[in-house]
């Protein structure tokens, strides 16, 4: 498959909406702010946020399979 498949990026999936909606629950006043709040956002994944993300990731690697490296 495509080095960069979309089918395949787990992360644009759900975690940097949820990483997102974290870090800017109130603005960064600073860009120190704000390297600070992806640190501690990152940090502070909850578990089950990442079993989540690996599931669905896996999921989406037998869908590719499946396709036999075709975008599905």
């Amino acid at each position: 498959w495509p080095p960069r498949s979309p089918d395949l990026t787990s992360l644009d999936f759900y975690l940097w909406g949820y990483l997102k909606e974290v870090v800017f629950k109130e603005e960064p006043t600073t860009r120190e702010d704000m390297e600070n709040r992806i640190r501690r956002a990152c940090e502070a994944i909850p578990r089950n946020v990442l079993l989540s993300t690996v599931a669905h990731f896996q999921r989406r690697l037998n869908y590719c399979i499946n396709a036999n490296g075709a975008t599905f």
